[in-house]
């Protein structure tokens, strides 16, 4: 089931993004994910460990059918009070999806991943239920910043112990062991988590910018292409004889 944040692991993640630099850095994450996402208006779009409703916030004014699932009770009522009705909210495990096979054109996976025990089911269960696409959301195990969390979780805990970093390579490895060499894309964001302004976000939105592999959050789009295997197989086909009706003139020349 992996890790559960509790009443006190809400809280806490509300507040931390309220705080500006945390908020500047989310900007250009939930960016670069709605990049890879690319909703069109009257899809349907599913929210694996979607927590307080933070990644779910700006689809609602984009015409879309949103569904959010979280295994934290007190996440779903903080998602609740900060969306409403407006979004379908279900509390279930991302390894054990309650919907049935392509329910959704859409799932996405913001920074839940990594509190999972089976990451790899998740993302199974993420490319069953969704027909077009998957985008994930990692926090990168080779991001400066991220380094330091995980040294800092070393010594005080905090919601990064409970976290497992991922590598783009170790996320692409799991995808390929799971749906063979499908089509992915891959981006990072941000670079430069310690400063802000509206020069760097210019900076941090390039494109070249976003293929380095130090950026603290990896954006992957999976295409989940369904695969089947043929093979040649013999026909028998058995020849009928030809009918040749016999004419009137040709039975009276035998009777003669």
């Amino acid at each position: 089931m992996g890790y559960v944040f509790d009443f006190k692991d809400a809280g806490n993640y509300d507040a931390w993004i309220d705080k500006g630099k945390n908020r500047h850095c989310l900007s250009l994450e939930i960016k670069l994910i709605l990049d890879l996402l690319s909703p069109e208006k009257g899809q349907r779009v599913l929210d694996i460990g979607c927590g307080t409703g933070i990644s779910l916030e700006p689809l609602l004014e984009r015409g879309l059918n949103l569904t959010g699932i979280d295994p934290s009770p007190y996440m779903l009522d903080l998602a609740h009070k900060r969306l409403g009705n407006r979004v379908d909210l279900h509390r279930g495990l991302a390894e054990d999806l309650p919907f049935d096979d392509n329910a959704f054109d859409a799932a996405l996976l913001f920074t839940s991943l990594e509190f999972t025990d089976r990451p790899a089911k998740a993302i199974e269960e993420a490319c069953r239920v969704a027909k077009d696409r998957v985008v994930i959301g990692v926090l990168n195990r080779y991001a400066p910043q991220n380094m330091f969390r995980r040294f800092k979780s070393l010594f005080f805990t905090n919601i990064y112990t409970q976290a497992h970093f991922f590598s783009i390579w170790e996320l692409r490895q799991i995808l390929f062991a799971i749906l063979g060499n499908v089509p992915a894309k891959w981006r990072t964001t941000p670079q430069l988590p310690f400063v802000s302004g509206p020069w760097i976000s210019y900076i941090e939105n390039i494109g070249l910018v976003q293929k380095s592999f130090c950026g603290s959050l990896i954006g992957m789009q999976i295409k989940p292409v369904p695969k089947f295997r043929t093979r040649p197989l013999a026909l028998k086909i058995r020849r009928r004889k030809i009918y040749k009706p016999r004419g009137l003139v040709t039975e009276m020349r035998n009777k003669e």
